[in-house]
């Protein structure tokens, strides 16, 4: 374990120089959105590299755990997120790893601890603000030097409250304007690989997939009439308190490496730790339809492609991406 942790300390403090003219160019990018005087205008549409849709430009990106078992359903303003990542924890249960940039809903949650997989995973979005519950005494130094705004309540409690209708822990929501006032210097959305446009030929008809984590289950059924992916989480439709029925646009299953990390809960379960940097397949839900794909990432600090078997970029639908990280 501790050679893996001073390779991921390597690999942060060698991106920081990257990290660093990236914001210099979007900054001399931003500066030519000027009024006719010269003055800062407003903040031109554009289209967001999360989803496809047309979004304002400048946004920062903002991730959030949420909590994902049972007691912790229904979640609220998870139909906000751009993307949802879905991720193995101890006991073979699953959290959701939400990234939001084109739209902040008033509140969101229940919010819950981070896990070590999330600073590999997030290295891609450069430095985003990061909001969750709070984690183990010791991963909290490999969050420190990660490229992120480190924010749990600690460090931003008037951004966070408790629900006393729903019994802890399951009962702590955020509200992500307030959190990303501690982060003016978070990362905009730019491009991490995602493409979006015409689906490719091909590719099988596919109106209900399942993907099976090892205590939990979840399960996609195309909507004709709505176009999009309706999710059910153990056998049950998955609603949120604040936008019903729980859809997405595409639906992602990447096959990576799941393996134990050196960290565990208080319980004594080890952490699994989930690799996204590397390449392995996938299949593509979009459409009523399953493409087999696959994934590539060089490093951390880089994007995800996804391809299709002949080696050309795979077009997701626009709207929501769901992207479940399975054990190969």
């Amino acid at each position: 374990m501790y050679a893996h942790v001073v390779h991921l300390r390597f690999s942060w403090r060698g991106a920081v120089a990257g990290l660093a003219a990236a914001a210099l160019a979007l900054g001399l990018a931003g500066c030519a959105n000027t009024g006719p005087d010269g003055d800062a205008g407003p903040k031109s549409r554009t289209v967001s590299p999360f989803t496809g849709l047309p979004a304002s430009s400048g946004r920062p990106v903002l991730a959030v755990k949420i909590d994902n078992v049972g007691p912790a359903r229904p979640p609220t303003g998870l139909g906000a997120a751009d993307i949802c990542y879905v991720e193995q924890v101890e006991g073979g249960q699953t959290r959701i790893l939400a990234v939001l940039s084109s739209r902040l809903p008033p509140k969101l949650g229940p919010v819950r601890s981070a896990r070590e997989s999330d600073l590999e995973l997030l290295g891609q979005f450069g430095r985003p603000a990061l909001a969750y519950s709070g984690a183990q005494t010791k991963l909290l130094p490999l969050i420190a030097v990660a490229p992120l705004y480190d924010l749990p309540p600690g460090k931003a409690p008037d951004a966070y409250f408790r629900d006393r209708a729903r019994s802890a822990p399951h009962n702590l929501y955020l509200r992500p304007e307030r959190l990303l006032g501690h982060a003016p210097e978070a990362s905009e959305a730019a491009d991490i690989g995602f493409r979006f446009g015409a689906a490719p030929p091909g590719g099988r008809e596919e109106t209900a997939y399942t993907v099976r984590y090892p205590a939990s289950r979840f399960d996609f059924t195309w909507s004709h009439s709505d176009k999009k992916w309706l999710v059910a989480m153990d056998g049950a439709a998955a609603r949120t308190t604040d936008g019903g029925r729980t859809a997405a646009s595409t639906v992602v299953v990447q096959q990576v490496n799941v393996r134990d990390s050196g960290f565990q809960d208080r319980w004594g379960s080890v952490s699994p730790f989930t690799e996204t940097v590397g390449s392995g397949s996938a299949v593509v839900l979009r459409d009523g339809k399953a493409y087999d794909a696959r994934w590539s990432r060089a490093a951390e600090q880089v994007g995800t492609t996804f391809t299709t078997p002949a080696g050309e970029p795979l077009n997701f639908a626009r709207g929501q991406i769901w992207v479940m990280l399975t054990g190969r």
